[in-house]
């Protein structure tokens, strides 16, 4: 996977999780923008909150970016994941309208 930039609301996203600033991760969202933890659905701020506070910044993850790819409106990102939950190596797929998150899923 080539190391493309990352639009700007992708990057936004993961800078906020590097950051642990909850809200900006959440206002990187489109208001009907929904988190695919592997298939485990969670629409809407309120409940991307209590997922990221129990699985994502709430355990201090961090997200190093080792390659991205866009294809229409989806980036899929490769990372290196560490913190106090899962660490190693995953994969995010970003689909965007406008400059919203409309699905962040995690693939892998």
């Amino acid at each position: 996977m080539s190391a493309q930039p990352l639009p700007p609301v992708v990057r936004r996203a993961i800078d906020a999780a590097n950051a642990a600033d909850t809200q900006a991760f959440l206002d990187s969202f489109a208001t009907d923008g929904a988190v695919d933890d592997w298939g485990r659905l969670f629409y809407g701020p309120d409940a991307i909150r209590a997922w990221s506070d129990r699985e994502f910044i709430g355990v201090r993850v961090s997200l190093t970016v080792t390659g991205a790819r866009q294809s229409g409106d989806t980036t899929t990102v490769s990372a290196q994941v560490g913190g106090d939950g899962f660490n190693g190596p995953s994969g995010f797929a970003f689909t965007t309208a406008g400059d919203g998150i409309t699905l962040m899923r995690i693939t892998g």
